[in-house]
């Protein structure tokens, strides 16, 4: 049996409809975030034009939203299987041995949760170092910002994948099988 295909209501009771959720509405604040970057850079252009000068903190601000981004809609994008990997030896293996194909589908949802988990917490202690120093990015006296906001979303969008890797580990071990298909094949 394949899992779920990308957009389908998430299956697995309270724990997958409480990451969906969750993985969701983290993707509804990144897509929000894009709007944000969209008028910065927009608002930057104008000045551009009119002023001929550039807004302050426009690069270093475009690339922390450009992180919080990608990170905040990891986990709707893992959820919805739509991470770039291979598919052709898990669709076949799918047909012709599921439980095979289940084991090593769990085997890379547990890879990807390790590597998100150890990435986090190299993030975690980046985030406690800047919050711990008051670091801000930016020119003083100017504008400035501080750092811990975006490094804090980003923790937060890779502990959420990470549990969505887990969850879907657990998920092809127990019977719903390998997910395959939504990436690109």
């Amino acid at each position: 049996m394949t899992g779920p295909s990308h957009g389908a209501a998430p299956a697995g009771g309270q724990v997958g409809r409480l990451l969906a959720k969750i993985g969701d509405g983290l993707a509804a604040v990144s897509t929000l975030m894009i709007a944000v970057l969209m008028v910065i850079i927009s608002a930057d252009a104008f000045a551009r034009n009119l002023l001929g000068a550039s807004l302050p903190l426009v690069s270093e601000l475009g690339a922390a939203l450009l992180v919080v981004i990608v990170y905040l809609a990891l986990a709707t994008t893992i959820r919805a299987n739509r991470l770039a990997r291979t598919d052709m030896v898990l669709g076949a293996l799918a047909t012709s041995r599921p439980r095979a194909a289940a084991i090593l589908s769990a085997i890379y949802d547990l890879v990807g949760a390790v590597i998100l988990a150890l990435v986090g917490w190299a993030g975690f202690l980046t985030l406690a170092r800047d919050f711990d120093g008051g670091k801000y990015i930016g020119i003083q006296g100017v504008l400035t910002f501080p750092i811990w906001p975006f490094g804090a979303a980003f923790v937060l969008g890779l502990a959420i994948a990470a549990l969505q890797f887990v969850y879907q580990a657990y998920r092809a071990l127990s019977g719903d099988g390998a997910r395959t298909g939504g990436g690109l094949e």
